[in-house]
């Protein structure tokens, strides 16, 4: 891996450091994707500003995914991007749609994390939010029955009560975040924050991420793009309706290995 961008003193001091293509150890690559000192809650238990950011990989030509899923269209490097935003947020906020597609599973705890985590005042593992409007999630599954910090699932007021009871009966902790079914991002966000969740990761799917986008909640997108063409008619990284207005992103990093780039965008 190498760094594109930002070329600073300190980075064209290290020269060669930051350069050569070489593989980066995890250390690296937390300080490369740290959050902002304002997302971490105060030493008197206050939540910050909390800090919402996206993590998606894209190809060339605009898919997010490829049969359906985004792992065809990764790489083990990128893989290794994703599990450093894992062991840096404090919950990980993630689609439905996207639980069922991809098999979503626990998150586990890193001893290579532990006391990073420990020393952020934070749990051995992020927990994970489910964003559902219905419920319809196999509650069976280790995702709910078995996860190292309880999982949240983020729902409307009017979610089926039956679906409700099945979610807490499973473990799982509801968060209502809506008034009607759907659930509202800024409530979501928030809800999250008053929990003490303030460094928050999403990883999609393209309808939550939109979702998100048109609320005007994201505070930084980590886009992989990925040296592949699919053609046919995959997702792309956001869906749902348009913003009125484009949201303006400004880039902050920009990593390179074997032709897959590592951005970062930041909400100007």
């Amino acid at each position: 891996m190498r760094r594109l961008f930002p070329v600073t003193e300190e980075t064209a001091a290290r020269g060669a450091a930051d350069a050569t293509d070489r593989e980066w150890g995890l250390e690296e690559l937390a300080e490369a994707y740290a959050y902002p000192g304002h997302a971490a809650p105060s030493p008197r238990g206050a939540a910050s500003r909390p800090w919402l950011r996206a993590n998606m990989v894209s190809t060339l030509d605009g898919a997010a995914q490829h049969e359906g899923r985004s792992h065809p269209i990764s790489n083990a490097t990128d893989m290794r991007v994703f599990g450093t935003l894992r062991a840096l947020a404090d919950v990980v906020v993630v689609g439905a749609e996207t639980v069922r597609r991809e098999g979503y599973r626990p998150a586990r705890a890193r001893e290579d994390f532990a006391a990073r985590r420990k020393a952020a005042g934070q749990g051995p593992a992020p927990a994970v939010a489910v964003v559902s409007a219905g419920l319809e999630l196999d509650f069976s599954l280790p995702l709910f029955t078995s996860p190292l910090v309880p999982t949240l699932v983020l729902t409307g007021a009017c979610a089926p009560p039956d679906r409700v009871a099945a979610a807490e009966r499973a473990g799982a902790r509801v968060v209502i975040a809506g008034d009607g079914t759907d659930v509202d991002p800024e409530r979501a966000v928030r809800a999250l924050a008053g929990l003490g969740h303030t460094r928050l990761l999403t990883e999609g799917g393209p309808r939550l991420l939109g979702l998100l986008v048109a609320a005007g909640v994201l505070d930084e997108l980590c886009l992989t793009v990925s040296p592949l063409l699919t053609a046919g008619d995959a997702q792309r990284i956001a869906g749902g309706p348009p913003v009125a207005a484009p949201r303006a992103f400004e880039l902050v990093s920009l990593l390179e290995e074997d032709g897959f780039l590592f951005s970062r965008y930041r909400r100007r």
